[in-house]
């Protein structure tokens, strides 16, 4: 027995000792194909020898420098490149080491902003149910998904969580998407006018939701009214593209795909692909010269932040995504896998939704097609999926409480980018597999 904290006590896991491609290996010598690139982090796989250079070439040179002191090439050529790619008016990058840091800041950054404009009664946020912001105090108050929040509730910020975009429970017979991705967005204005809209600092949102849904998509138009009526009421938009950033569903920054841009944008996971822990916070022109303007100092901050080794890596992460067509890629073989999904388990009696976009695909199972009736709780089916397919040799990432935090279970798929067809077909084959021992 060691004396690392485990994420769970009653687990014995094998230990990592190599990594191929889209596999990993363990100390048997056994290869598992990383169906879900962990947690939606391995885009390059486990073996990028560019990015691994890009590592060992600055370790060579400097590996840390506090930046209340200096700042480093890497993070600097990093910026520039992330906001020359950057949708709208995003112009600065505040490097963090993840994702719950990253949306910590923004949350800490949205607040500094309205005392420094003196809207100091603008503290509250808004953001939706079933939502996943991260495991930070800020991050988890922001977030929806009960089952988390639940024990930590006395420590946690009070906000406003309104119905989340879920056409596939929400959306009514009568309404076209279209109509229901209006609806579902309104729901932002009445909350506002409800609390008072001079007291909302920002609403948070995931553009594709993640860990916590499965990769539910925006209805069409939904994100659009979402941005009007942020602009109506003087609220900012924060998206939170930790998971599903990074070219994750099909473009380096996942809002591109519904037409619009935030005023700060959260990003990890895929920013480093694994290789250095990450992430970065964006925010607009607007909001960085009114902090520049006002104190000039943003009241935050971190031992880690700006890492030139992390940010080295997060170069050649970028780099490798633009230079080797890997984007593009993620869209065809995202099409190849939704179309073996869809051919496998279209017609399952117990997959009752197929969604998501690029290499970012969620499965939503059920007990009955007709009335999506989920399974009972008490039956544990995404962890007992999880482990029959870990047997079989694939990580995936089932979750449970899909829909309410307590109730309903998907799988969650998102694959390295550099995934072949071949792979595809062992992925969907061995997850056929995992569902069929379960289902």
């Amino acid at each position: 027995m060691g004396h690392v904290f485990p994420r769970h006590t009653r687990q014995t896991l094998p230990v990592a000792v190599g990594g191929d491609g889209c596999y990993l290996i363990d100390h048997t010598g056994k290869r598992y194909l990383d169906g879900s690139g962990g947690a939606a982090v391995s885009c390059l796989g486990h073996s990028d020898a560019d990015v691994v250079d890009a590592i060992k070439a600055q370790l060579d040179k400097i590996a840390f420098a506090h930046t209340g002191f200096m700042t480093s090439e890497p993070a600097e050529t990093l910026a520039d490149l992330l906001i020359e790619h950057a949708p709208g008016d995003l112009d600065r990058v505040y490097f963090v080491s993840g994702g719950s840091e990253a949306t910590e800041a923004a949350i800490k950054l949205a607040r500094q902003y309205f005392v420094e404009k003196g809207e100091i009664g603008r503290g509250r946020i808004i953001a939706r149910k079933q939502s996943y912001h991260g495991n930070t105090i800020g991050a988890l108050s922001a977030g929806g998904n009960e089952w988390r929040r639940a024990q930590f509730g006395p420590l946690l910020l009070d906000v406003s969580h309104i119905d989340p975009c879920y056409e596939y429970r929400l959306r009514r017979d009568d309404e076209s998407p279209e109509d229901y991705g209006r609806r579902a967005a309104n729901a932002l204005e009445e909350e506002l006018l409800r609390v008072g809209p001079d007291t909302v600092m920002a609403f948070m949102a995931e553009p594709v939701v993640g860990a916590t849904a499965g990769a539910v998509p925006p209805a069409p138009g939904y994100f659009k009214r979402i941005r009007e009526i942020c602009d109506k009421y003087g609220v900012l938009l924060i998206l939170d593209e930790v998971m599903c950033g990074m070219g994750r569903t099909g473009s380096l920054f996942a809002c591109e795909q519904d037409g619009i841009a935030p005023d700060i944008a959260c990003i990890a996971k895929g920013l480093g692909a694994g290789y250095q822990p990450i992430g970065a916070m964006l925010c607009t022109s607007e909001i960085y010269d009114t902090i520049a303007a006002g104190s000039g100092f943003f009241q935050h901050g971190h031992t880690y932040i700006g890492h030139p080794t992390a940010t080295a890596a997060g170069l050649a992460v970028v780099r490798a995504m633009l230079d080797r067509g890997l984007i593009p890629r993620v869209v065809e073989q995202g099409d190849k896998l939704h179309r073996k999904l869809t051919d496998r388990f279209g017609q399952h009696p117990h997959v009752g939704d197929l969604r998501g976009r690029g290499l970012f695909r969620g499965i939503e199972l059920v007990e009955d097609r007709a009335s999506k009736a989920p399974f009972d709780p008490s039956r544990g089916v995404a962890g007992k999926i999880k482990k029959a397919a870990f047997e079989a040799g694939l990580i995936c990432y089932p979750m449970s409480g899909t829909i309410d935090g307590r109730t309903g279970d998907h799988i969650l798929l998102a694959p390295p980018f550099i995934i072949e067809d071949d792979q595809l077909d062992e992925l969907v084959d061995k997850l056929d597999t995992a569902i069929a021992a379960v289902i």
